[in-house]
């Protein structure tokens, strides 16, 4: 009996404490600020039962303790819904709203189910307060009945933004609006918004990238519009830098991406407490001599730590991409990370780290797929779990029978390597071998899972040489070939990172890439163009690929792509062309079959209004082809001049 009245005890005091942390959360700056009032207000109302039920001495049936439990587990879902909100990323939000209204749906539809499991006649509670909580019921009951739409017009702003390249240009009274109704007006505001994209890179759906990117170019033209109207809420336009004659044809970096320290492309950008940005290695020179203010601002720094901004460096290294620049490497941070989990966050970690140890297949599985989620969440969580030592146990599990295990091993480790010190600790800890396992033996999604952790991977230079040598180009090209969209998708970026090493290219086309990669490119409604023709463009440089290009007759495609492609895939076709007319025996037969296909008014157009890597490589095309269309001349005059001359002697004769 003294237990029953304990476990009663608990389920009490374990409401009240979830309606207090609901309490706590902040709600009120994003666009359904209208739901989550409405949402949090009428749980807090709950609230005096629960005071009520604490400070009565008569017992709670075992019926009722397991109705309140139920009840509990459903103020747990609206705690989590409105941490989410309050947390997650506000254009974000907006975009996903159909997504959002049915999360709103389905908490509403739990508590209103779970309150009208409560027998409050067994409860021994004021009558007062059992028609407040009949009367929250009923207004539960109704909002599950009736959709509550967000902000239609913010949401259709929002939408004609999304999309747009960074160079396009927004009406200003449009990001206005943008910027008062996500309330993105000050850098705190911006601050707290790029970290909450940054925060869903954290998300082992490699699906969400694009969109992310997307997004980043939305903040990044709200922060541009909002400098223009208040220039301290942003990084000012820097000095000019004098340049060499070389340097002077290079293209201007945008001075969003210069560090305002060093007025250097950034390589490794952090933000620091008042929201400006900087190169990490000369923001750290700066507080480690001393400083405790902000350089650009002046203004004091309440904190020291640095925050890698993943925004601006996505958008760094598409702007490089853009431009011909070689992409931007990850640097080597100067120290690892600290993590900021709390001391219970670290008890939960250590308790899952023995479960992980367990014999219990059970309990293994469960670990790891609670760790895959915390690892998804933060940084923090990322950086706690492997302090705890987690890797090597995920690592063992990458053998497990259970396919799930497996699963939830892999994806934990591909979003714990989204933290760059973990990189070389996965591949320390013998990882490799463990996911060619999984990409070759597991479930469609664990393989999926397992090539987007080698693509993580082998973001770093030495990582392309250990995962290509231990045999992991041969499943991806099956992945590739034979896999779903997105496993398709993954084996793609996958093997794009580790073909960048030239020893890879090889065993690239040794395991049959090209059928593959040819068939993505003649299926365009496949969505995968851009994959499959970046690959060509670095396969096309090895010996090997050249002949597998000029064998599956891929000419009169190239073409086509430089005529009516996207921007980078006119650049990447025109660099395969370039590559095909390296070899001097090759060259006048392509040139001529380039030239009949009609390439030489595209190539113009791209030499004018190209990539800046686009306009070289057509310029280099054309002066091949003038060269090619001189000889040509020279050839057939050369025959004239000879048939006249046979002419002329018959004719003397």
């Amino acid at each position: 009996m003294e237990e029953e009245v304990k476990g009663a005890v608990a389920v009490v005091e374990s409401l009240l404490r979830a309606v207090e942390e609901i309490a706590a959360v902040s709600y009120h700056r994003n666009a359904y600020k209208k739901q989550f009032c409405n949402l949090s207000r009428r749980v807090r109302l709950l609230a005096p039962m629960f005071e009520e039920l604490r400070d009565s001495k008569k017992p709670i049936s075992d019926k009722a303790v397991t109705a309140l439990a139920s009840l509990g587990r459903a103020i747990g879902l609206a705690e989590e819904l409105l941490r989410f909100g309050s947390r997650g990323s506000k254009i974000s939000l907006v975009l996903d709203r159909d997504r959002m209204m049915r999360r709103f749906q389905e908490v509403t539809a739990q508590l209103e189910q779970t309150l009208g499991e409560i027998s409050f006649g067994e409860l021994d509670i004021s009558d007062e307060v059992r028609e407040q909580v009949e009367l929250v019921r009923t207004q539960f009951k109704r909002a599950k009945e009736l959709l509550d739409t967000s902000d239609a017009e913010l949401f259709n702003d929002l939408s004609s933004v999304y999309g747009m390249s960074i160079h396009a240009k927004v009406d200003p009274v449009l990001l206005s609006r943008l910027a008062e109704k996500l309330q993105l007006t000050t850098i705190a505001d911006l601050k707290q918004e790029s970290l909450a994209l940054n925060e869903l890179l954290g998300d082992d759906d490699r699906d969400l990238g694009e969109a992310i990117k997307k997004m980043s170019v939305v903040l990044k033209k709200i922060e541009d519009y909002m400098q223009t109207q208040n220039p301290e809420i942003c990084i000012p336009a820097s000095a000019k830098v004098l340049t060499s004659d070389e340097t002077a044809k290079a293209p201007v970096v945008p001075d969003d991406f210069r560090c305002p320290i060093s007025l250097e492309l950034m390589r490794d950008p952090v933000i620091v407490s008042t929201g400006q940005t900087y190169e990490r290695v000369f923001i750290e020179k700066w507080l480690k001599a001393g400083h405790v203010t902000c350089p650009k601002t002046q203004q004091k720094l309440s904190s020291t730590s640095l925050t890698p901004n993943h925004v601006i460096r996505s958008l760094i290294i598409q702007w490089c991409e853009e431009n011909g620049m070689e992409l931007l490497k990850y640097p080597a941070h100067h120290g690892p990370d600290n993590s900021l989990c709390s001391a219970k966050e670290h008890a939960r970690v250590a308790d899952l780290i023995l479960k992980l140890s367990s014999e219990s297949s059970d309990d293994q599985r469960t670990a790891a797929a609670e760790i895959r989620l915390l690892a998804k969440c933060s940084g923090d969580n990322r950086v706690c779990i492997t302090e705890a030592g987690a890797i090597p146990l995920l690592v063992g599990l990458l053998s497990a029978v259970d396919s799930q295990t497996q699963e939830h091993a892999v994806t934990a480790l591909y979003n714990l390597s989204i933290n760059e010190q973990n990189k070389d600790k996965i591949i320390a800890a013998g990882a490799v071998t463990g996911i060619l396992h999984v990409l070759k033996r597991g479930s469609m999604e664990a393989r999926e899972n397992a090539a987007a952790t080698l693509f993580s991977l082998s973001v770093v230079d030495a990582n392309k040489v250990i995962i290509g040598d231990a045999g992991a180009i041969e499943p991806l090209v099956l992945l590739l070939n034979e896999g779903s969209q997105r496993g398709k998708k993954d084996a793609a970026a996958a093997l794009f990172n580790l073909c960048i090493y030239p020893g890879n290219r090889g065993k690239a086309l040794k395991a049959g890439v090209m059928p593959g990669l040819m068939g993505l490119l003649m299926h365009p409604q496949g969505d995968m163009v851009d994959e499959a023709l970046a690959i060509l463009a670095i396969l096309s440089s090895h010996p090997q690929g050249k002949v597998a290009i000029r064998a599956a007759e891929a000419l009169p495609l190239l073409v086509e792509l430089i005529r009516s492609g996207s921007p980078s895939n006119k650049e990447n076709a025109a660099t395969i062309l370039v590559h095909l007319c390296n070899s001097e025996e090759e060259q006048q037969q392509h040139l001529a079959a380039a030239q009949v296909q009609g390439v030489i008014g595209p190539l113009y157009e791209m030499a004018e209004s190209g990539t800046d890597r686009g306009k070289r490589k057509a310029v280099q095309l054309l002066g091949c082809m003038n060269k090619f269309l001189e000889q040509q001349h020279e050839a057939r005059a050369q025959v004239q001049a000879k048939a006249q001359a046979r002419a002329q002697a018959l004719g003397e004769q």
